[in-house]
């Protein structure tokens, strides 16, 4: 088959996934059963063979972190010989970034193939839906591609799957597993429209992924959401492990250098089946101490799997611990000047950014901040952490997601915390071209408030930058 052809087949699958509705780029995004209709996910799986039977699963939700921790569980399980797929999202430049075996991305040809054994069974159901004029509603992009993951995974034949949920996790269509372990990194205020306007509520939600009898590893250590977990594994009967209570850390952050941060350390301690167990000075290929959590509670779920009948030998988890890459997180993508790129958009996940370029980064001659976050999103709170923090402010908007806030709306709030002018940029673009054109070799420049600006700037750095990657 010639590439024009490989090519329209890509492009065409592409087609059918965009055409589907996805809650990561609408103006409103619902929460309920008929909008994430878990039936309809099963059927599709049942149709396909199940594949989600055909491997481990760890299942991995959280308000912040979920990413880097399923990120490192991968990575370890990998180093340790084990082929292990990890579905997360959303992606960076490539849906095919969320369906990675062993760190590597699936290839345009077999996210081609995936599509058109989906595309038959996808259509039946949507005719069958039709013809009854039922209430259901249609699968979903997101649903598609959890399936299409699945389907991957077991093609390629993983014995693991770490599985990211999107939002909340209850009704997410990851929710159709049952898992090895489940786990919850964290809970903080975010989706508060679809999850909940308390801690208990978005706790509740995100307990969702507990099913009966199967090991939970927790790294919520606030009271108000701890106790919801705990109640929810009560019911379920389900083993709890808590960071802070079962299993500890401490983190040694890099010294801040000019050359550019080094990587930090933890100390885990774990007093497991009565035996204390501790692993000292692990490199950290993530920066910051929010990550030492997240390694934590990756180290717990390690050690859940062991007591399964799966261990990873100590080596293995210090190396993937020290070579997992995540982008976009806290990720260094040029020096001289530095530029940093992070999706924190939330205040929780702002707060942990802040900490991270005071205790890893040296002092620069000036901070500069490109920022552009997502309606519905915490953007007072996360503006009145930032904006005093920089020397300058940088305030724009994304293209490819309408959900963006216009910058004249961030200005207007921005303005409140820094009472001086910020500039305003229409677009990524036009945005980095006014950072690129006047940026020293001893400036810090951090893009971050969403996923979608993160996205948007790393291509325009690869195209017009005179910064290096």
């Amino acid at each position: 088959m010639d590439r024009t052809s490989e090519e329209d087949r890509y492009q065409a699958a592409l087609a059918f996934l965009f055409a589907r509705i996805d809650y990561e780029r609408t103006l409103f995004v619902p929460y309920g059963e008929r909008e994430f209709r878990l039936e309809g996910m099963r059927e599709l799986l049942a149709r396909l063979g199940d594949p989600q039977e055909r491997f481990a699963i760890v299942h991995v939700a959280g308000t912040k972190g979920k990413g880097s921790t399923a990120a490192m569980i991968a990575a370890a399980l990998s180093a340790a010989g084990h082929r292990t797929g990890l579905y997360s999202s959303p992606h960076l430049q490539r849906i095919e970034e969320r369906l990675a075996i062993d760190g590597e991305s699936c290839t345009a040809a077999e996210l081609t193939s995936l599509v058109e054994t989906l595309r038959p069974i996808v259509a039946e159901m949507d005719e069958r839906a039709e013809h009854r004029r039922s209430n259901e509603a249609r699968l979903t992009y997101f649903d598609l591609i959890t399936a299409m993951a699945l389907v991957h995974f077991a093609r390629r034949g993983a014995r693991f799957a770490v599985l990211e949920v999107g939002m909340g996790g209850r009704l997410d269509s990851t929710n159709v597993c049952r898992p090895a372990v489940s786990v919850i990194t964290s809970i903080s205020f975010d989706h508060t429209r679809q999850l909940g306007n308390t801690l208990t509520a978005i706790a509740r939600e995100k307990a969702g992924i507990i099913k009966p009898g199967v090991p939970v590893v927790s790294g919520v250590v606030e009271d108000e959401p701890r106790v919801e977990i705990e109640r929810v594994c009560r019911q379920a009967g389900s083993l709890l492990r808590q960071l802070g209570r079962d299993f500890d850390f401490r983190y040694t952050p890099p010294r801040a250098l000019e050359a550019g941060p080094a990587q930090g350390h933890i100390d885990f301690r774990s007093p497991l089946d009565c035996l204390e167990q501790a692993r000292v000075g692990l490199s950290l290929g993530l920066l910051g101490r929010h990550q030492g959590a997240n390694a934590a509670v990756a180290l717990a779920t390690l050690d859940e799997l062991a007591r399964q009948g799966c261990l990873v030998p100590d080596d293995a988890i210090r190396r993937g611990l020290a070579e997992v890459r995540w982008p976009a997180r806290v990720e260094v993508v040029s020096r001289r000047p530095t530029v940093v790129l992070d999706t924190a958009h939330n205040v929780a996940s702002i707060a942990a950014l802040l900490a991270t370029l005071d205790e890893s980064f040296g002092v620069a001659r000036e901070r500069v901040l490109v920022f552009a976050t997502t309606r519905e999103k915490e953007v007072r709170g996360m503006l009145e952490l930032l904006a005093p923090r920089f020397d300058r402010v940088i305030l724009t908007r994304y293209q490819n997601n309408p959900r963006g806030v216009p910058p004249e709306e961030l200005a207007d709030i921005a303005r409140d915390f820094v009472g001086r002018k910020c500039q305003v940029r229409p677009n990524p673009r036009s945005a980095w071209e006014a950072v690129s054109a006047t940026a020293a070799e001893d400036d810090l420049i951090c893009v971050t408030g969403s996923f979608f600006i993160a996205a948007e700037v790393r291509e325009q750095m690869t195209v017009s930058s005179p910064c290096s990657m």
